[in-house]
C-alpha cells in the first residue's frame, strides 16, 4: 500500500477541500469524469460525517493491491454510530440523514467497510478500482503523484462549488438523455409486446385449427376403417373360401377372377392398415404390448410368412439366418415382425437377382435385426428421403412394383415407439442393409407386485393362481404367460409365503416347483393334499427334473417340465380347472356372414355353438345358458357392443363370463384400455390368412379357459 496523502478534517472547508483532493488524485491515476465524481461524493459524505457528528477527523488517500485499486480511509475519534446494522440494512432513519449518506457512499464504490465502535470512534475504507485502460502505476509515479498533490494549493470553497454545480448539470443532462432512450425503448417494447400478443393469438387460433383439423382426419380413419375394412374383410374371407372349395369346384376361369378379386381386395387392404398404422402411430394412439419372446421363434414364424412374397422363379433367395446365443427379448413382437415384414417386402421389390438375408445379433443392451440385399441401392441424397410419408424414389423398378410409400416411415415410427432406431447403409448398385435397433427389454415395462398385495387386489372376474416359484425370472414369465388371460397370478417365492396366501384365497389351481432352494417341495406336496381344506385344489407341478411318476404318485394332478410355453400352460390349467365340464360358447354378432365364418373355424371341436343376431337375444342367451365364453362384435344396431359389455360385466349372473371382442371397428388407445379391463382378449376381423384367424381365435379361447387341446395340436 502506497500512502499519496493524508488531511485533517477540523473546519467545514476541509470537508471541500477533501472533495477537491479525491478528485485531483482520481484524475491523475486515470479515472474517467464519472468515476471521479462519484469518488468525490463519496468521500465527501464520509468526511461530512466526521466532521458533523465527531467534530474531526483524517482523510488517508492510498493506492493498493494487484491490480491496482484507489483507497481512501477516514477516521474519527468520536462516540461511533449507533444503529449501525439498521443503518446499512436501510431500516433506520435518524432524522440527521447520516445513513443516506453512508448508504450512498456504500452504492458509489466497488468495496465499502465500516467500523464503529462506541467511545472509540468511526473508521470507513473504501476502494474503486483503476480503470482497464490505466497501465499498472510504478512506485516512482505513485511518488510523483504524491508530490504534485501535495504542491497543489487548495481552491477557493467557491471554485469548488462551481464546479460541483457543473458536474450535478452533466449528471441531470446524462440521466436526461437516458430517461429519453428509456422512454423510446419503452415504446419500443409496448409495439413489440402488442405484435406478440397478436401473433400469440394467431397461433393459439392456428393451433386449435389443426387440433380440429387432427380430430376430423382421425374420425374420419375410425370411420374409413370401419367403412372400408368390414366389406374389404368379407370379400377376403369369402374369395379364400370359395378358393378352397368349401361349397365345390371352381373352373379355372372362375378360380382365375376369383384370384383376381383377392389381389385386389389384399391390395386396397394393406393401404388402409398402412394409413391408419401410421395415423394412429402419429397421434400417440397406438398401444406397446410387451411380452417375452425368443428371436429363434419370431424367426422362425417370419419364414413362413415371407416365402410367399419370393416371385415364383425368381433369382432371388431369401436367407433367415438363425440367431445365435441372443437373450429373449421383452418387447412388442408383433411390431418387430411388422418392421422386419417392411424391410424384407422392400427388399424383394427392388432386387432382381441375388440374396436377401435377414439377421440379428446383440449389441451392448439391444438387439440389431438387420435385412440386407445385393438389389439397385439408394443414392446418398435419397436416404433421408425414403423415410418421408408417401415418397418413393424414382427408379428402373419402381414402376414395376407397387408400394404406398408408407412402409419405412411407419417403420421407423414404431421402433422409435419400442425405444429403438433405425439406420441404412446403401450404394448404388451395390445393395442396401437397414439396421433396426431395438432394447432387449422395452425401456417403460413395470414389474409385477408382491404375492401379499396381488393377494389383496384379486380382480373378482380373474380365477386366481398360486405359482410357487423361488427363480424371479420364471415368475416373470408366469405372470407373462397369465397376462390378459382368464387367470391371475399369485406368485411366492418360498412356502412360507404360499402358506400366508393359502390363509387369504383359496386359488383355483396352484403352480408348485419341486427344487425350491433350501426347501422340500416334495414335503409341502404331501401336506397339501393331506389337509382337508386344500386337498381338492388341482396341483400341476413344473420342474426341471422328469419325476413326473413320483409327482403323481404323491398326489399332483398333471405335471410339466421347464421350460413351459404359454399354450401348453394354458391348457393345462384349462383341463384341470375345468374337468367334466360342457363348454359352449356364445356367438354376438349382427353380421350372418362373420358369425358363419366363426363356426367354420370352431368346426373341428367339441364346443357347443350358440348364436345371436343382436345384443338383446345375446344378453338373453348368456343369462339363460351361462356359456364358458362370448365372442361379441362392437358394432351392432339396436345396442351396440360396448353397451352389451357393460350389461354382461354389471348383471352378477354373466360378470364372471371371459369375453373375447372380435370385431373390426378402430379404438383409440383409451377405448382400447377400458375394453381390455372387461374382456379377454380384443381380436380384429382383418386377420389376413384362414390360418391366421385360426390361430387368433384359438389362443383367445384358451386365455378364456377354454379347453382346446385337441384342435390346437391338430389344426394350428
Amino acid at each position: 500500500m502506497t500512502l499519496l496523502l493524508m488531511l485533517e478534517i477540523h473546519y467545514e472547508q476541509d470537508v471541500v477541500q477533501a472533495r477537491q483532493r479525491t478528485r485531483e488524485i482520481a484524475e491523475q491515476l486515470g479515472f474517467d469524469p464519472q468515476d471521479r465524481a462519484r469518488l468525490a461524493t463519496a468521500v465527501s459524505e464520509i468526511a461530512r460525517n466526521a466532521f458533523q457528528y465527531a467534530k474531526g477527523g483524517t482523510v488517508e488517500f492510498c493506492v493498493e493491491g494487484e491490480p491496482q485499486a484507489f483507497l481512501i480511509r477516514i477516521q474519527d475519534r468520536g462516540e461511533g454510530i449507533p444503529h449501525l446494522a439498521d443503518i446499512l440494512a436501510g431500516r433506520y432513519n435518524s432524522g440527521t440523514e447520516i445513513g443516506l449518506g453512508i448508504i450512498g457512499s456504500h452504492r458509489l464504490m466497488d468495496f465499502f467497510e465500516i467500523e464503529s465502535l462506541p467511545g472509540q470512534g468511526t473508521t470507513v475504507v473504501m476502494s474503486k478500482k483503476l480503470s482497464k485502460p490505466s497501465p499498472t502505476f510504478s512506485d516512482s509515479q505513485l511518488q510523483q503523484i504524491r508530490e504534485t498533490t501535495i504542491r497543489r494549493s487548495p481552491q477557493n470553497p467557491y471554485e469548488e462549488i462551481q464546479r460541483q454545480n457543473q458536474e450535478l448539470l452533466r449528471a441531470m443532462a446524462e440521466l436526461r438523455k437516458r430517461e429519453e432512450e428509456l422512454i423510446y425503448l419503452n415504446r419500443e417494447l409496448e409495439d413489440t409486446n402488442r405484435g406478440v400478443v397478436a401473433l400469440y393469438a394467431e397461433l393459439d387460433e392456428k393451433a386449435d385449427s389443426l387440433q380440429k383439423a387432427n380430430e376430423l382426419k382421425t374420425r374420419f380413419l375410425s370411420n374409413m376403417s370401419h367403412e372400408f375394412r368390414t366389406p374389404l374383410n368379407s370379400i377376403l374371407s369369402l374369395s379364400r373360401m370359395l378358393l378352397a372349395r368349401m361349397d365345390g369346384d371352381l373352373t379355372a376361369e372362375q378360380e382365375k377372377q376369383v384370384t383376381f378379386i383377392q389381389k385386389a381386395a389384399s391390395g386396397l387392404s394393406e393401404l388402409v392398415n398402412d394409413l391408419l398404422d401410421l395415423a394412429k402411430v402419429e397421434a400417440g394412439k397406438i398401444e406397446v404390448r410387451p411380452s417375452s419372446f425368443e428371436v429363434s421363434d419370431l424367426f422362425a414364424t417370419l419364414r413362413g410368412m415371407l416365402r410367399p412374397l419370393l416371385v415364383q422363379g425368381s433369382s432371388v433367395v431369401l436367407i433367415v439366418e438363425e440367431p445365435n446365443a441372443i437373450p429373449p427379448l421383452y418387447t412388442d413382437e408383433g411390431k418387430v415382425a411388422q418392421i422386419l415384414r417392411n424391410f424384407v417386402s422392400n427388399a424383394l421389390k427392388f432386387t432382381q437377382q441375388g440374396e436377401v438375408r435377414v439377421s440379428a445379433m446383440q449389441t451392448g443392451h439391444s438387439v440389431a435385426f438387420c435385412v440386407s440385399d445385393t438389389g439397385i441401392g439408394i443414392a446418398f441424397g435419397d436416404r433421408d428421403r425414403i423415410f418421408e410419408d408417401f415418397v418413393q424414389i424414382e427408379s428402373p423398378l419402381q414402376k414395376q412394383v407397387k408400394g404406398t410409400g408408407l412402409g419405412l416411415p411407419l417403420s421407423r415410427k414404431l421402433a422409435e415407439l419400442l425405444g429403438g432406431s433405425i439406420a441404412v447403409k446403401s450404394e448404388l448398385g451395390q445393395g442396401s442393409t437397414f439396421t433396426a435397433s431395438i432394447p432387449i427389454v422395452y425401456p417403460y415395462t413395470t414389474e409385477f407386485s408382491t404375492p401379499l398385495q396381488k393377494a389383496a387386489s384379486l380382480e373378482p372376474n380373474r380365477l386366481p393362481i398360486l405359482a410357487i416359484e423361488d427363480h424371479p425370472e420364471t415368475l416373470f414369465l408366469y405372470e407373462k404367460h397369465l397376462q390378459e388371460s382368464t387367470y391371475q397370478l399369485i406368485p411366492a417365492r418360498t412356502l412360507a409365503q404360499a402358506r400366508l396366501v393359502l390363509q387369504q384365497v383359496r386359488p383355483r389351481a396352484i403352480m408348485l416347483d419341486i427344487m425350491l432352494e433350501g426347501q422340500n417341495g416334495w414335503t409341502f406336496l404331501r401336506e397339501l393334499k393331506g389337509d382337508e381344506t386344500t386337498r381338492s385344489i388341482p396341483i400341476l407341478v413344473i420342474t426341471i427334473v422328469d419325476n413326473e411318476k413320483q409327482a403323481l404318485a404323491l398326489g399332483a394332478d398333471s405335471f410339466l417340465i421347464k421350460p413351459v410355453d404359454r399354450l401348453p400352460l394354458l391348457n393345462k390349467l384349462n383341463t384341470l380347472i375345468n374337468q367334466n365340464k360342457t363348454q359352449k360358447i356364445l356367438l354376438i354378432d349382427d353380421d350372418p356372414a362373420y358369425r358363419y365364418l366363426v363356426k367354420q373355424l370352431l368346426g373341428n371341436t367339441q364346443l357347443s355353438i350358440l348364436e345371436a343376431a343382436n345384443g338383446q337375444q345375446g344378453l338373453d342367451l348368456a343369462q339363460r345358458e351361462h356359456p364358458s365364453a362370448i365372442v361379441l362384435d362392437l358394432e351392432m344396431p339396436d345396442i351396440s357392443g360396448y353397451d352389451v359389455l357393460e350389461q354382461l360385466k354389471n348383471n352378477s349372473l354373466t360378470q364372471s363370463i371371459p369375453v373375447i371382442v372380435h370385431s373390426s371397428a378402430q379404438l383409440d388407445v383409451e377405448m382400447h384400455r377400458q375394453l381390455a379391463k372387461q374382456s379377454i382378449a380384443i381380436l380384429s376381423k382383418e386377420t389376413g390368412s384362414q390360418t391366421a384367424a385360426l390361430a387368433q381365435l384359438h389362443d383367445a379361447l384358451v386365455k378364456a379357459g377354454i379347453v382346446v387341446d385337441a384342435w390346437g395340436e391338430s389344426n394350428v
